[in-house]
C-alpha cells in the first residue's frame, strides 16, 4: 500500500512538472526498473529539511531519479570503452550508481551532501553489492565543490543536481584531477542546462540522447596527454 501511495505520488508530481504522457511514461520505467535492480529509489525530496536545519540548498536542485531507460541507453552507448571507475555527482538514493555496476563497471562512487538520501544510496549499494560481489562502492556524505576527482575515475554522472555557480566548480575538480593523471574521461550530463559550460571547457559530445519530450541528455569525453 505504502509503495502504491508512493508511486502514486510520484506521478501526479512528473505531470504537474511535465505532462501526463511523460508521467506515464516514466512512471512505467520506475516501476520496471525498480523490480530489474532490486532497488527502492522511486520518489522525489525537495530538500526542505536540509534548509530546515540551517544547510544551504540554495545552489542545489530538487532531488529525483533519472529515468531507467535514459540510465541504460548511456550505458549501452559507452560499454565499449571498457570503463572502470563511475561516479555519481549528487547520487541522491544510489540509482545510476547501481545500474552503472550493472552494466560492467566495478568501481562505483556516489557524492551526496544530504545525509538521508545518502543513507538511502548507502542500503542500495549494499543489496547491490551482494548481487554483484566483486563491486567495489563508496558513497560519500559531502558537497561536491569540496571532492577532489579521484585520478582513477574515466565516467562521472550529473543530473542537473545544482545550479551553474556549482556545475563551474565540479569542471574546475574535474580539470585538475585530468591535469594530475592525463586520461580520456566522460561525462553523462542529463537534463543539460548548463552545457554551455562544458562547450567553453573544450568537452566534445561524443552522443546525445532524447526520450519524447523532455527526457534528454549529453555524453561528453574530453582527453589530457601527457
Amino acid at each position: 500500500m505504502m509503495l502504491f501511495f508512493s508511486l502514486a505520488r510520484y506521478f501526479f508530481f512528473l505531470a504537474s512538472k511535465w505532462n501526463i504522457g511523460i508521467a506515464w511514461h516514466i512512471l512505467i520505467e520506475e516501476i520496471r526498473g525498480e523490480r530489474r535492480y532490486k532497488l527502492k529509489t522511486t520518489g522525489f525530496d525537495e530538500l526542505k529539511s536540509l534548509a530546515a536545519k540551517g544547510i544551504d540548498t540554495s545552489h542545489a536542485t530538487i532531488y529525483m531519479p533519472a529515468s531507467y531507460d535514459m540510465l541504460e541507453q548511456f550505458f549501452s552507448a559507452l560499454k565499449d570503452q571498457q570503463l572502470q571507475h563511475f561516479i555519481d555527482l549528487g547520487c541522491g538514493k544510489g540509482r545510476a550508481m547501481a545500474v552503472a555496476a550493472h552494466f560492467g563497471f566495478n568501481k562505483v562512487t556516489g557524492i551526496e551532501f544530504s545525509e538521508q538520501l545518502s543513507d538511502q544510496a548507502t542500503k542500495n549499494l549494499s543489496s547491490t553489492g551482494k548481487r554483484i560481489p566483486d563491486l567495489r562502492w563508496n558513497v560519500i556524505n559531502a558537497d561536491v565543490r569540496s571532492y577532489n576527482i579521484p585520478d582513477d575515475a574515466d565516467c562521472i554522472f550529473i543530473f542537473n543536481p545544482f545550479d551553474e555557480v556549482v556545475l563551474t566548480r565540479v569542471i574546475h575538480n574535474i580539470e585538475l584531477s585530468l591535469q594530475i593523471n592525463p586520461r580520456n574521461i566522460y561525462v553523462i550530463y542529463l537534463t543539460p542546462h548548463y552545457r554551455h559550460i562544458f562547450d567553453m571547457k573544450g568537452y566534445k559530445i561524443v552522443k546525445q540522447i532524447r526520450i519524447m519530450e523532455f527526457l534528454d541528455g549529453i555524453i561528453y569525453s574530453k582527453g589530457f596527454t601527457a
